[in-house]
Order: structure tokens, then C-alpha cells, then sequence
């Protein structure tokens, strides 16, 4: 009786645990409300939902194809347009340079298609900042940050009133640092070799559109000497009256100004609006570097911005909107500007004179200028006078005389080439030896 029992003790102890097995093992299913029998949402809605909640869990391909089946399968849904930035969020979020592209292309299409849109502003906001965040160092390849610069500048001119427009300024401001510094490095290493042309064509183009660069008031210096050793005070003075002006508070400024005094020129006074924004540049916190986190920026891909102003308004016109640097005068002079003519560097030049350096008249390069210094006017019209046969009118003999010149000039062009041809050629051999940083 005992065995009997024991056995239909264990008996009912194993139909018990089985049970609790069971019940353990085949709990109910959640049900996926979004696919429900009892939801009545729309299924353009339905494939919405469940594409952004598999890319928040970051499924981002999954999340992708439901929300093209959206767009394909439903191409007048209310949810085309989020459809469409969601795949371009997507790209974005997944990151990679192959993915960065895509977003790219998404978010540029959802402007094409939907420009009135308020998503709009946004959609050109992470055009810009895609291509932010692939930026590479100043001494690299800089597509992504001529790319940047534009779509931030596009952003600022068709969208002035956005909540983005604090965040994008800065992010033009750092674009257009990085740039300037590029810049700013291969001017300065011909200007140590001591190619003061070279030197001359970059820095002249980056002091005029690039003012808030943190080194602006290096590069006017350098410009300044630059004429100074070539003999042409004028347009020295010019460079470092500029500093004072323009830079009141830089450690270079009582240098300038003593500079333009022994050129006997007048010491101009400082921009009110100068001083306010390098004083709110001075008290603008930044990140401090210590000295073990700055060797291990070495091996980081990306731009070091954190001396990029804070303050100020970046550069808004592109450049290839930039007009040219030839004015031509009446009474058969010509006016140069250096570079675009926003500097306030201006010469005169009467024909037969040679351009200053680092300037560029209409049919001539600064190159073939330079190249004619110290030929006179008046000697070159007696010299034509002189070599005119007799009976030949005057106009003739000008003809002449024009046609020599304009051989020669093509003599120069050629003649040219060479030194361009070094010049690249240098730029990559040696360029690290030198750099200060």
C-alpha cells in the first residue's frame, strides 16, 4: 500500500510540475497592435509606425524598406513627405561615408520636392552638417568643407528667420576657419622659403574674405613685409594700417603702428566695431587642451575648430560670386585691386608702369607684371618712336609697338609655366618640414 501510495504522490507532483512547465513555456504571444484585426489605422500608417520603430532600435535597413514600400505602395499618403526624410534620417543617423551620401541625395531630394515644406529649413540644415562632419584637417582634401561652406551659406540666405540659425553660423564660422587655415599654412611656408609672389597670391585672397579668421592679423603682417621688402611702402603701409584698424587688440598692432609711421603715413584710428568684437572674442570661454590630449589630436581625422570666432557675422556671399579685381579708369589708366578689391589695397598704374606685387591687371597676369618692372612709359614710347621707319604715321608705329608688346607678353606666359609647374611641385615635397605647428 505504501508503494501504491509513494507512486500517486509522484504521480500528481509530476502532473503539477508539467502544468507549471506549460504555463511558463507558452505564455501568450504579445500582439502587435500596429497589424491587429481591432486596429483601425490607416496601413499607410500602419507601415510608418513599424519602419520608425524598427530604425529606432536601429534596424535602419529594415526601417528602409518598409518606409519605400510606403512610397511606392501609397504614393498620395499624407506620410510620403516624413517617409521621405525618415530614409534620409536614416542614412544619417547610420553614419559612414557611403551612407553620408545617401543622406545627402535623400535630403537634397525631399528640398526638391517639398521646398515649402517647414521640414524644408531642416533638410538643408543636415545637407550642411553631412558634410560638416566629414570634413578632414586643413592639410588634407577640403571638398567637404567647400561643400559645407556652401550649403551653410545657402541655408543662412533662404532661411534668416529658422531656430537653426545660431548653430549654423557657428558651424560656417569653424567651416570657414579650417579653411582659412589651410590657407594660411601653405602661404606661410613660402613665405619662410622666402617666394614672396607665392606667398603673396594666397595670403591676399584669404585676409580679404576670410576676417574672422584667428589669424588674420599674422597674415597682414606677413603681407606687409612682404611689400616692405619689395620696395613698396605704400602698399605695406596699407597692410599694416589695416591690422591697426581692423585688429586694435592684436599683439601686433603697436608694431603696426609704428611701421606706418616710419612710412610717414597717417595712423589710422581703431573700428569701434573692431574693438567690441575682439574684446567679446577675448572673453569667450574655450576649451583648454592639456598637454596629454594634444599629441593624441594627431590621430583624429578630423579639424581642430576650437579657435574658430564666436562672434561676428561669417561670410555669406560664395566665392565664386566674387567679383574680379580689374577697375578700369578714364584718362588710359588702369586701377588694380589686390584680389577683389575689398581690402583697400588700390595702385594706379600708367601704361608702361609694372603692377605691384601680388595684384592682377585685365589681359596680363600678376606674374607678367612683375616680370616688366622697371620698364618707363616714356622710354618705351620714344624707343617705338625711334624704331619707326620714316614716313610711318604715328598710329602705325603704335600698332606696332602693340604688336611687340602682345608678343611678348605671350613670351611671359610661356615663359611662366615653369615656375607654376615648380611651384605645385613644391607644395608637395617638404611642406611638414617647415609649418611652425
Amino acid at each position: 500500500m505504501r508503494r501504491i501510495a509513494l507512486f500517486l504522490m509522484c504521480t500528481v507532483m509530476l502532473v503539477c510540475a508539467s502544468q507549471c512547465t506549460a504555463q511558463i513555456f507558452h505564455r501568450k504571444k504579445k500582439v502587435d497592435k500596429s497589424t491587429a484585426a481591432s486596429n483601425t489605422a490607416e496601413p499607410d500608417k500602419q507601415l510608418y509606425d513599424k519602419a520608425m520603430a524598427d530604425v529606432k532600435r536601429g534596424h535602419h535597413e529594415v526601417g528602409r524598406l518598409s518606409l519605400q514600400t510606403l512610397i511606392n505602395t501609397y504614393p498620395d499618403s499624407e506620410y510620403l513627405a516624413k517617409a521621405k526624410l525618415a530614409i534620409a534620417d536614416s542614412y544619417y543617423k547610420e553614419g559612414g561615408t557611403s551612407n553620408t551620401t545617401q543622406a545627402i541625395n535623400g535630403y537634397k531630394d525631399f528640398i526638391v520636392f517639398f521646398p515649402f515644406l517647414p521640414e524644408a529649413a531642416y533638410a538643408q540644415m543636415q545637407v550642411a552638417m553631412a558634410n560638416y562632419n566629414e570634413m578632414a584637417k586643413p592639410d588634407r582634401d577640403t571638398t567637404h568643407a567647400i561643400a559645407a561652406e556652401e550649403e551653410f551659406q545657402t541655408f543662412l540666405l533662404k532661411y534668416p528667420k529658422d531656430p537653426l540659425v545660431p548653430q549654423a553660423e557657428q558651424r560656417l564660422r569653424e567651416v570657414q576657419e579650417m579653411l582659412a587655415e589651410g590657407q594660411y599654412r601653405v602661404a606661410y611656408y613660402y613665405y619662410v622659403k622666402g617666394d614672396r609672389r607665392a606667398a603673396a597670391g594666397r595670403l591676399i585672397p584669404l585676409v580679404r574674405r576670410y576676417p574672422l579668421y584667428s589669424k588674420s592679423d599674422s597674415a597682414l603682417w606677413m603681407l606687409g613685409d612682404i611689400f616692405e621688402k619689395s620696395e613698396r611702402k605704400d602698399l605695406a603701409g596699407a597692410y599694416y594700417a589695416q591690422i591697426v584698424r581692423n585688429y586694435p587688440l592684436s599683439s601686433r598692432a603697436d608694431a603696426a603702428k609704428g611701421k606706418v609711421k616710419d612710412f610717414g603715413m597717417p595712423v589710422p584710428q581703431a573700428d569701434p566695431k573692431a574693438v567690441a568684437w575682439m574684446t567679446a572674442e577675448q572673453n569667450t570661454p574655450r576649451p583648454h587642451e592639456s598637454l596629454i590630449h594634444k599629441p593624441f589630436g594627431l590621430l583624429h581625422s578630423g579639424p581642430d575648430v576650437h579657435m574658430a570666432a564666436r562672434n561676428g557675422p561669417p561670410v555669406l556671399t560664395p566665392e565664386s560670386d566674387e567679383g574680379g579685381g580689374d577697375i578700369l579708369k578714364g584718362g588710359n589708366q588702369t586701377t588694380i585691386a589686390a584680389s577683389g578689391g575689398t581690402t583697400g589695397i588700390v595702385a594706379t598704374v600708367k601704361p608702361g608702369e609694372a603692377a605691384p606685387a601680388g595684384t592682377q591687371t585685365s589681359g596680363a597676369s600678376s606674374e607678367d607684371a612683375n616680370a616688366n618692372s622697371g620698364s618707363d612709359s616714356t622710354t618705351g614710347t620714344a624707343a617705338a618712336d625711334a624704331n619707326a621707319p620714316t614716313g610711318t604715321s604715328p598710329d602705325s608705329a603704335k600698332t606696332e609697338d602693340s604688336a611687340k608688346a602682345d608678343a611678348t607678353q605671350a613670351d611671359a606666359a610661356k615663359t611662366d609655366q615653369t615656375p607654376k609647374q615648380k611651384e605645385s611641385s613644391s607644395k608637395k615635397k617638404g611642406l611638414r618640414k617647415i609649418l611652425p605647428w
